[in-house]
């Protein structure tokens, strides 16, 4: 069960990542208009979203995100030793996934970002985008409702209310660092993106464990 969960992550950072990067570069060599291409990278991520949660769920939780590992291992709802795995999964997936966008459209493998994101509307755009992700994730679970469908949503939406596109997850941010096409960040730019999500990811938690609170 470990090894397929394991799997499940790698592979499905790996083509959420593939996704949000290789939509940006085919919608790059398609217009030049930024809100054209922006669109377009926002409709393929949400619906990659919605598939790779309703073909993974079931293995491995679909988590593909360190910051919800983060917050389930926080609710105890998965071991220490399990989510520190599922995160270097996720990491390493994400950066293949950069890799297979670029190898399809014919683009050197090995790139580094020259994209700037950074400032504090961008920190605070990406603690604002984590905490409604897992605002929406734990709200779907104890609406039983539909988590694929309520995430891709969520992600789809927050791409445009967000000033950072909303990243939302410290693998993709990683694996982005990789590619200096339309989805790129700076490598320097990281490590605000990374506190931002765990800080908005980790307030999440908290409210909603008091918000969802079975009585």
């Amino acid at each position: 069960m470990t090894a397929r969960a394991l799997t499940a992550e790698a592979l499905g950072t790996a083509l959420l990542v593939t996704a949000v990067v290789g939509s940006g570069i085919m919608a790059q060599s398609l217009t030049t208009d930024t809100a054209l291409a922006l669109l377009a990278n926002t409709i393929a991520t949400g619906a990659a979203l919605f598939m790779l949660i309703t073909t993974f769920g079931a293995v491995s939780g679909a988590q593909f995100n360190p910051a919800v590992t983060l917050v389930f291992a926080l609710r105890g709802e998965i071991a220490p030793n399990l989510a520190l795995a599922y995160v270097a999964a996720q990491a390493l997936g994400g950066v293949i996934g950069t890799l297979a966008a670029h190898a399809m459209f014919d683009l050197a493998l090995l790139q580094t970002s020259t994209h700037i994101r950074t400032g504090a509307p961008q920190y605070l755009a990406e603690i604002i985008a984590t905490f409604g992700l897992i605002l929406a994730i734990l709200g779907a679970i104890n609406a039983k409702a539909n988590v694929a469908t309520t995430v891709a949503c969520y992600i789809t939406a927050a791409y445009w209310f967000t000033a950072s596109t909303s990243f939302a997850n410290p693998a993709v941010a990683l694996a982005r660092a990789f590619t200096d096409t339309f989805a790129g960040i700076r490598p320097a730019d990281l490590g605000g993106f990374w506190a931002a999500e765990v800080v908005g990811a980790v307030l999440a938690a908290a409210l909603g464990g008091w918000l969802f609170k079975k009585t």
